[in-house]
């Protein structure tokens, strides 16, 4: 009889433990930092105001549906090769390491300044969790974040080219 106090949630793999260990831990990090991304895209997509509302909302909309198609990818990951993955707000909270925004307001040039430089941010830690999992030989969840890299670059890209002030800005 299987004890119900032990529930057996380790998928077999055949990356080694400490692979599992490693690779989830930083998948871990990695899904609380894009519901973080994702909750502050949404957040200045409902404050948005000013003369180019219409685009910058539309645009951070756009955005964080691409950045919440990533949370199920990224936890099915962490389970398919028999690691856990987050579990609760508090989880998400104790792992993320973008920061929230809960100012009463921010401007639209901010907005965009801010999520340029958290996407910026989670462009390296998608770069250092890829690092671990190529030590580790995990070339399926390589190849998933080398597409969530482009995509994040593409993110950084237009938040940057909206906040230029002219042809000569670096």
């Amino acid at each position: 009889m299987t004890d119900r106090k032990t529930p057996r949630l380790a998928t077999p793999t055949d990356l080694g433990a400490n692979a599992v260990k490693d690779i989830s831990g930083a998948l871990a990090a990695l899904l609380a930092d894009t519901f973080a991304l994702y909750l502050k895209t949404k957040n200045f997509h409902w404050h948005m105001s000013g003369p180019h509302f219409r685009d910058y909302h539309l645009l951070l909309d756009q955005h964080g549906e691409q950045i919440f198609a990533m949370t199920d990818v990224l936890a099915e990951r962490a389970r398919k090769i028999g690691g856990n993955t987050l579990r609760s707000i508090g989880d998400i909270k104790r792992h993320q390491r973008i920061a929230d925004n809960d100012a009463d307001y921010v401007t639209p040039e901010d907005m965009l300044a801010e999520l340029r430089s958290d996407n910026q941010d989670f462009v390296k830690s998608m770069r250092e969790t890829h690092d671990i999992c190529d030590e580790h030989g995990d070339v399926a969840t390589t190849s998933i974040l080398e597409t969530y890299i482009d995509e994040a670059e593409r993110r950084v890209w237009f938040l940057y080219e909206i906040g230029r002030r002219g042809p000569t800005e670096q």
